[in-house]
């Protein structure tokens, strides 16, 4: 029966059919791998999924997208986050707070220094500034390279020093003076505000004018605008002001 087309040496070993454990087994050598015997494994590759191809198809009607509805339309859907109009998820969580809510709460106001580093970095009687602390304590750019200095209270101080910034802490300030320094709080340009800028209005009838020329210089100092220019072009102005006045 099996042995039929084996070689007489297998022959004689068959026994009853039906014995899987003492079926004979031709074991043939490898073949090399040639051009015309190449491929994939088996069950490595699939066909594509035809859609669109009629109903027997398995996904022909509709192609997996359904009737009727937003999804099933061509374009992208929906937007991600998008839960049908509720309010989403990113909205019902909570927000941090400060610089990790991206807030600018969590930002530095001040360029900050302590007396410690004032002690290693500064003689006796030397003057302490913005630009001193730049150039001699701390390496400053960025956002932070326009922010005010202030010194706190944390180190010991044994020096007299002169000391120029927009704030200082009480512990600070006290150590500083017990060391025979002294402290010079620096004016501050104010925050702007609606109610500030009215009052400023109000207090100077100026007020725009001076502001123009203000900004005129700036310009001028950055050499952005020729100040001949800007000579003639006042000139002008306060010709037909007189002219209008008559």
């Amino acid at each position: 029966m099996m042995g039929g087309n084996l070689a007489p040496s297998l022959r004689s070993r068959t026994v009853k059919p039906f014995t899987s454990s003492r079926c004979p087994v031709v074991v043939q050598a490898a073949e090399r791998f040639r051009l015309n015997n190449l491929g994939p494994e088996p069950g490595s590759r699939r066909k594509e999924l035809r859609k669109g191809r009629g109903t027997a198809a398995g996904q022909g009607g509709t192609c997996g997208f359904g009737n009727r509805g937003q999804k099933c339309r061509s374009g992208s859907g929906t937007r991600p986050g998008f839960e049908g109009g509720q309010t989403p998820m990113y909205r019902r969580l909570p927000k941090l707070r400060g610089i990790a809510g991206g807030m600018g709460a969590g930002l530095p106001d001040f360029v900050v220094v302590n007396l410690s580093d004032l002690e290693k970095n500064f003689a006796a009687g030397a003057e302490v500034t913005l630009e001193a602390i730049k150039d001699q304590v701390l390496s400053v750019s960025g956002r932070e390279a326009s922010l005010p200095l202030k010194v706190l209270g944390t180190g010991q101080l044994s020096k007299p020093l002169t000391i120029k910034a927009a704030a200082c802490s009480d512990a600070a300030k006290a150590a500083i003076e017990a060391a025979g320094g002294k402290v010079e709080i620096l004016s501050q340009k104010p925050k702007w505000t609606r109610g500030l800028h009215n009052k400023m209005k109000r207090d100077n009838p100026n007020f725009e004018a001076d502001r123009l020329k203000k900004k005129v210089a700036t310009l001028v100092a950055k050499g952005r605008v020729n100040p001949k220019r800007t000579a003639k072009s006042s000139k002008g102005g306060k010709a037909k002001a007189s002219n209008a006045a008559k």
